[in-house]
């Protein structure tokens, strides 16, 4: 499957909503596998989603925490 634009930017809005709603009552860390989980994404979509939003967000604080098994990320709201 062809991953188009318009696709990208969805899976990344969903991922961004989803995250907002976990992290809107403080910093939670999330395994990337388990988001995958989740959301109906892969893993690996979610790491390349993760390191966009790292990118541009600004509404949500994101950094890659630690790699046990699977990667680990600190979100917080901006």
């Amino acid at each position: 499957m062809t991953d188009t634009p318009s696709s990208s930017a969805s899976k990344r809005a969903h991922l961004k909503q989803y995250l907002r709603q976990q992290v809107s009552d403080g910093n939670r860390y999330f395994k990337s596998k388990f988001i995958a989980d989740e959301t109906e994404l892969s893993a690996k979509e979610i790491g390349a989603l993760m390191a966009q939003l790292c990118e541009s967000t600004t509404d949500l604080r994101i950094e890659k925490w630690s790699y046990t098994s699977a990667t680990t990320w600190r979100v917080d709201p901006a």
